[in-house]
């Protein structure tokens, strides 16, 4: 009864994970499409844009990139003060949207 119990347990709390990376991954779109789209796109910027696109890009790249820009370590006036309002949740929320679109 108890193994039953506890197999149960965790099972529920996979199935809490796996929803909550879906979430986060509509949360990304959603301040991708808000804050991230018009420049770089969602799968590819307009052909005139000088800017890179981020879909399918490494999602741990994206976060290091995006909280340097926040941090103004890397520097970019567009970018300092676009990631300089993003907090963590969202920088992840959007590394790992990008990061699972593909270009």
């Amino acid at each position: 009864m108890k193994m039953t119990h506890f197999i149960l347990s965790l099972l529920a709390g996979l199935l809490a994970a796996g929803s909550a990376q879906a979430t986060s991954l509509y949360v990304g779109q959603a301040k991708a499409g808000a804050v991230c789209a018009q420049c770089h796109g969602i799968r590819m910027p307009s052909a005139d844009a000088p800017f890179p696109p981020l879909g399918g890009r490494d999602p741990e790249y994206l976060k290091t990139a995006i909280k340097q820009y926040r941090d103004k370590t890397r520097k970019s006036d567009i970018m300092n003060a676009i990631a300089g309002s993003l907090t963590d949740a969202e920088i992840n929320d959007i590394a790992a949207y990008y990061g699972s679109v593909k270009p």
